[in-house]
């Protein structure tokens, strides 16, 4: 896995995919998962209904939750972080909402230069991730 294309000094990143969503099994408790999780990545709950829940940044939904598609765990969702810090506020407050560990917060050097990650198991067994890309 290679990082993000770089010009001089400025990384660029490149990204291709609009939103994803991903199938639970529990919509209350997949919400106060990602709630909890998602807050320090600078996610909020943006909508909801009874079968889906959309999150992001404001005023963008990158990321659903819903109860319409299977909930089959091993799905892998890597969420962009802007500091080593909030990987590591990711992954605490991820275990604290019920996640479990599957990568504490560190270099993870064999993906490329500069890569920081965690990794949690969500309430259905997805493997989501906070990384940053930087030095």
């Amino acid at each position: 896995m290679n990082g993000p294309p770089t010009t001089d000094d400025v990384t660029v990143r490149r990204v291709v995919v609009d939103h994803i969503k991903i199938g639970v099994s529990d919509l209350v408790r997949s919400r106060a998962f990602y709630i909890a999780a998602l807050t320090p990545l600078g996610f909020s709950e943006l909508g909801a209904d009874q079968r889906e829940i959309s999150f992001g940044p404001p005023g963008l939904d990158d990321f659903i939750i819903s109860t319409i598609l299977p909930a089959a765990g091993g799905l892998h969702v890597a969420f962009a972080a802007e500091r080593r810090d909030q990987v590591d506020a990711f992954h605490a407050a991820a275990l604290s909402a019920g996640g479990v560990d599957n990568g504490a917060p560190g270099p993870r050097s064999q993906y490329s230069a500069g890569y920081y990650g965690a990794f949690v198991l969500d309430p259905d067994g997805h493997n989501i991730e906070a990384v940053y890309h930087g030095g």
